[in-house]
């Protein structure tokens, strides 16, 4: 019931039956543990942490992203992918899990706990325990290529947020010639390039708008969780053909 009723909310405020051509999300039912890292090429243990994250990428029912952040740049080397917005999505878990400051390397799972990216246990541990959670995600759907829609579904204490994430799904190897990495390659799989914010949501349907892709051949991916760092509700990936 709650896919069509999100179907006509679609056609209602889109007015066009072909704007629903897009393929729903390319997991169905329950969404994928969702496990993000936060990475720095200057950082001398984010290395183990990064091949970590690819051998995650190429699990079933877990989808990896790396995020690069800028704050280790002062040791000599800038890193090639980071960006401010991904430190200040990493800054606000520290507050959410009340950390005094930001680690690195860090692995977030499903938004709701966090470990060291150098603990492969025990991140192995959290994504284990994720995917066995029970999991009430709210429908989504995209709307031709330039909106997505989400359905109505339990809103968080302290309301939602509708995110979006373009990564690169490519293996790339850096070599880092300056810092505490100099003359070490690592490894980087599913690069967040970019990360936008696209609105409240507060668990009723509604339509929200997709920013023009800065970049060819990226994944693009809509997040909905808690506000300000909160646990992620629900995931929505085109089909492979659509991507």
């Amino acid at each position: 019931m709650r896919k069509a009723a999100l179907s006509l909310f679609c056609l209602a405020l889109s007015g066009v039956a072909s704007s629903l051509a897009w393929a729903p999300a390319a997991w169905a039912g329950k969404p994928p543990v969702v496990v993000e890292l936060f990475t720095a090429q200057g950082c001398s243990s984010c290395g183990k942490a990064n091949q970590l994250a690819a051998e995650l990428s190429q699990r079933d029912g877990v989808l990896a992203l790396t995020y690069s952040v800028d704050y280790w740049d002062y040791l000599g080397w800038k890193d090639t992918f980071a960006k401010p917005v991904f430190a200040e999505r990493q800054r606000a878990y520290a507050k959410k899990f009340a950390l005094r400051d930001v680690p690195t390397p860090q692995m977030v799972v499903a938004g709701r706990v966090q470990a060291s990216g150098t603990k492969a246990e025990a991140v192995e541990d959290l994504v284990k325990s994720a995917a066995k959670a029970p999991s009430n995600p709210p429908d989504m759907e995209f709307v031709g290529k330039t909106r997505v829609a989400v359905g109505s579904g339990p809103a968080p204490r302290g309301g939602g947020e509708v995110w979006l994430v373009r990564y690169d799904p490519r293996e790339q190897d850096i070599a880092v010639k300056r810092g505490d990495n100099k003359g070490q390659t690592l490894v980087h799989r599913n690069v967040v390039r970019e990360l936008v914010r696209l609105g409240p949501w507060a668990g009723r349907p509604k339509l929200y708008r997709l920013p023009p892709a800065g970049e060819s051949d990226l994944v693009t991916v809509v997040l909905v969780q808690g506000a300000k760092g909160g646990r992620i509700l629900g995931v929505l990936q085109p089909s492979a053909a659509e991507n």
